[in-house]
């Protein structure tokens, strides 16, 4: 591996991280070109969630298909630097991941089911990167809002392990923890693929069904496959 490569894929030290800006890269108003909402609402009733999956334009309008989700978002969580430019994040010297900010109706799809999309629509295994796209931007992450969401998602990532061993893959590498500060991506990032229908972000799937135990998340039974 070259000495660039071995840089996109090792992640920045606080100390040597860009050092940002105060003020958001999305600085106007801007409306979900899907939903027609601003891009940032949290609607009534709905819960938050953020996943990292690899290029977030694919990610997101994965998301965005799922009945019960509300609205979403993409943006940069995870590292150092406040109010990263998608340029400083594809450098790898911000620790930034590319992320998908998810609202959803909690009494119409639980957060164990995102679980499960999230895991069966790209391979957690991969470490820094997904496919081609490689980087430290590009790494499977969780970033939960609650302790009940924590739990949830460490508990669907132990039984979908034993799935993806049976199938011969390695260990998951998705890093999960509490949800640090989001930010914004630029808004030409928002909705890309449905303000550009034949833009490519590639899906990297394993083909492994995840599927949580049954344990039903405020009055939504986890086996009610939102697809």
């Amino acid at each position: 591996m070259s000495f660039f490569a071995q840089q996109k894929v090792t992640m920045v030290e606080q100390d040597r991280a860009l050092r940002g800006r105060s003020t958001p890269v999305l600085t106007q108003p801007t409306f979900h070109t899907v939903f027609g909402t601003p891009v940032d609402a949290t609607p009534e009733g709905s819960e938050v969630a953020y996943f990292g999956l690899g290029c977030f334009w694919g990610a997101e309008k994965m998301f965005w298909q799922i009945p019960g989700v509300t609205s979403t978002a993409v943006g940069y969580q995870g590292g150092y630097t406040p109010n990263p430019t998608y340029e400083e994040v594809c450098s790898a010297k911000t620790g930034h991941a590319e992320v998908v900010r998810v609202t959803y109706d909690p009494t119409k799809v639980s957060y164990a089911q995102l679980l499960k999309r999230f895991f069966e629509d790209h391979d957690p295994t991969q470490g820094m990167r997904q496919g081609n796209d490689v980087g430290t931007q590009y790494r499977s992450a969780i970033y939960a809002t609650s302790p009940e969401q924590l739990a949830t998602a460490l508990r669907v990532r132990d039984e979908f392990q034993v799935e993806l061993s049976r199938a011969g893959y390695g260990r998951i590498r998705t890093e999960i923890r509490e949800a640090p500060e989001f930010y914004y991506a630029e808004d030409y990032h928002q909705q890309y693929l449905d303000k550009n229908p034949f833009g490519y972000c590639p899906i990297h799937a394993t083909g492994v069904a995840c599927n949580p135990s049954a344990q039903a998340e405020q009055g939504v039974p986890v086996d009610e496959t939102a697809r």
